[in-house]
């Protein structure tokens, strides 16, 4: 197994985090998340990941509410793809609804 794992930046106060492993050229287990540094603080605004058992996404509110949705993909490897285009696509709104929620 290949364990995987990375930090890069998004946007001026974000990052997004990976961590993956593979066997055999297949994704056994995944996690991606961005998060936002405000007031101090690192905090997670989109996590998609393996744990529970399945592939699924977990959005993340203000007040500390978590949202869970499952991946409709069955393949990791196209299911960390996904997180991954998501995040790069959509972290700007992602952080905008976080700010929002936060009243910053």
């Amino acid at each position: 197994m290949k364990l995987i794992e990375y930090v890069a930046p998004l946007g001026f106060d974000g990052r997004r985090r990976v961590r993956h492993t593979r066997s055999k050229g297949k994704v056994t287990e995944f996690m991606v998340q961005y998060e936002i540094f405000v007031r101090d603080k690192w905090h997670p605004l989109v996590r998609y990941d393996t744990s529970h058992g399945y592939a699924h996404k977990d959005l993340m509110h203000a007040d500390g509410r978590k949202e869970k949705t499952g991946l409709l993909f069955t393949d990791l490897n196209i299911c960390l793809t996904y997180a991954e285009n998501d995040l790069r696509a959509n972290w700007k709104f992602y952080r905008e609804r976080f700010l929002k929620e936060a009243g910053t």
